[in-house]
């Protein structure tokens, strides 16, 4: 019995695991993936368009305007006609009914400006929209890169740690047979197993650390949830940081979409005001126009064709405050200051991420040194054990250190590349 359930047991965890859809990935990969599956993005695709109907609407306005219309009227009761032209006076003939049409053609001349300002604005805030766009993308790949890091470092991290565990329980077992041989005391034994359950249980938290970073990384990505993905094992590569900090400086400046996008922004504002002044002009327009109507008995009329020009001005405006230009003049130096705090936070967070760059990679020089001091001490303490010179507390000791320093230094290793990501991303020239 207990057979049968050992083998129900190995063929369910074996389906559970077929079921997994295993997935190598480098990390320029998963940066197309998901951005081509943002939501985030899909809604900045939306305001795209939204902005590219507002345009579409700006241009009709310079269109010609054509309307037509029609109507039939019945008279149930019959109106008392009393005509004053001169021999035909007394009472007309009977109207029943009456049908009648018109067509009325306009096609703007002068405005103002404001046509004209309202598409080139239009034209501006599109761009803007579509800048806002890129700039979303640098911070979707920049997040990706981040959880992507978080993923290799929990790989690695628990590559590493089965190796120490392996190694650990091995010598477990030897410390088992010199007990029984009487060369060593229990208590020696013991602590070398409590090593052994404190390397399992830092194994079981990296590998929760990695089944929710996997977790993760499927959702950013828009893959199934029990996608298991496996990081390319060349995504530590050599960043070149042999430029100043006013090189990367130059980059943001050319390169970040923000800052291009409150431009357009700006432009728009400043034509926006253009466009409120000139409500106080008069607009001028050609008009043509066509009627018919058909009185039976009564009165026809056809070809009755008129042309002309037709201007417009708002007399109100001579004593009502501009409203429309005063709110524009405001958002006009509501962008300008947004403009120059955005500059400084640029000058801020490119300085800022190339000194933690800087600091990322001082840090594994750091923590190689210290993985050789650690391999080292433990050679050493490790001699002295075997030769009876050293506890096994010591010998321990050395070999969690040597532990420890191993993880630091893939951590940092790790922590730099990102670093160095999150510099590009400040520049503007990560997805680049």
């Amino acid at each position: 019995m207990n057979k049968f359930y050992a083998t129900v047991f190995l063929i369910m965890a074996f389906a559970s695991v077929s079921a997994q859809e295993k997935r190598v990935l480098s990390l320029e990969e998963a940066v197309k993936l998901g951005i081509a599956n943002s939501k985030n993005l899909k809604i900045d695709q939306a305001k795209i368009e939204e902005s590219t109907a507002n345009l579409l609407a700006a241009k009709n306005r310079q269109l010609p305007e054509l309307t037509v219309s029609g109507s039939y009227l019945y008279l149930p009761f019959e109106p008392n006609v009393d005509l004053k032209i001169p021999g035909m006076s007394g009472g007309g003939p009977k109207v029943s009914n009456v049908l009648y049409g018109s067509a009325n053609l306009s096609v703007p001349i002068y405005s103002g400006g404001r046509i004209k300002y309202g598409i080139k604005s239009a034209e501006y805030l599109v761009e803007a929209s579509k800048l806002t766009t890129e700039n979303d993308k640098n911070a979707i790949a920049y997040n990706i890169s981040q959880a992507y890091n978080n993923l290799f470092k929990a790989n690695e991290v628990v590559k590493l740690l089965k190796e120490n565990l392996a190694s650990s329980q091995k010598r477990d077992q030897s410390f088992s047979k010199l007990e029984n041989n009487g060369v060593i005391a229990r208590n020696d034994r013991l602590k070398a197993q409590l090593q052994t359950s404190n390397i399992e249980l830092q194994l079981m938290e990296a590998e929760n650390n990695y089944n929710i970073a996997n977790i993760n990384m499927d959702l950013l990505l828009g893959l199934p949830d029990n996608t298991v993905i496996e990081v390319d094992s060349s995504y530590i590569g050599a960043d070149d940081l042999g430029k100043p900090d006013d090189y990367y400086l130059n980059l943001a400046r050319e390169n970040r979409n923000d800052l291009k996008a409150i431009d357009y922004q700006r432009k728009a504002a400043a034509l926006g005001t253009k466009s409120a002044k000139a409500e106080n002009l008069p607009s001028l327009a050609f008009t043509g126009g066509y009627v018919a109507a058909d009185i039976p008995k009564l009165l026809t009329i056809t070809n009755a064709v008129n042309v002309g020009v037709g201007i417009q001005y708002n007399l109100s405006n001579i004593w009502k405050k501009n409203s429309s230009y005063v709110q524009s003049k405001a958002k006009e130096q509501e962008l300008a200051a947004a403009n120059d705090l955005l500059n400084d936070n640029v000058t801020l967070e490119v300085k800022r991420d190339y000194q933690n760059d800087l600091y990322a990679h001082k840090k594994i020089d750091v923590y190689q040194r210290a993985l050789e001091q650690a391999e080292e001490n433990y050679r050493i303490t490790l001699n002295k054990y075997n030769n009876g010179l050293e506890t096994i507390t010591n010998l321990l000791d050395a070999d969690t250190a040597r532990i420890t320093a191993n993880v630091n230094v893939v951590t940092s290793k790790a922590d730099a590349a990102l670093a160095h990501k999150k510099l590009l991303q400040t520049t503007g020239i990560i997805n680049q």
